[in-house]
């Protein structure tokens, strides 16, 4: 493995309907693989609560944000974080105008999915209007709302 440097601002953007999700490197080596996110989140409604396959760790920057993690909340201050496990209902809301946050996601495939994500659902529509293209999506990725089952291909 060699030495990656990604400059502040730079880094492949997902914009989504909970933010825009910066993808600032993807990590794989014998030990495992890992992919780092910067997101920057409006204050907007939260995503439904979803399941995913991955692990994701939020590492809060700046703003604050309420996690629901498995029907419990936890308040996230600057420097705080909260770990979504794998295989658990989870979501997060932004308190306040805005929050930026470290994603760091097991595996390799966060990325996909929120590449295929930004590229089907639109960020700037009520997420009742696309739930049909959101469903489509999980269904790609194994992804599943709170509530039915991950779907694989």
């Amino acid at each position: 493995m060699s030495t990656t440097h990604i400059p502040p601002g730079e880094g492949q953007h997902y914009v989504m309907i909970d933010g825009d999700h910066i993808a600032k490197t993807a990590v794989k080596d014998s030990f495992g693989a890992f992919e780092v996110f910067e997101v920057v989140a409006p204050a907007a409604p939260p995503a439904p609560p979803h399941v995913s396959p991955w692990t994701g760790v939020l590492y809060l920057l700046e703003g604050r944000v309420t996690a629901f993690v498995d029907g419990a909340r936890y308040d996230v201050e600057p420097g705080g974080m909260v770990i979504f496990p794998a295989g658990t209902p989870s979501t997060f809301e932004v308190v306040g105008d805005s929050a930026r946050f470290l994603a760091i996601a097991t595996g390799n495939a966060a990325g996909r999915f929120f590449a295929d994500f930004a590229s089907s659902v639109p960020a700037d529509r009520p997420v009742e209007d696309s739930m049909e293209a959101i469903l489509s999506v999980n269904q790609r990725h194994g992804v599943a709302l709170a509530g039915t089952p991950p779907l694989t291909n």
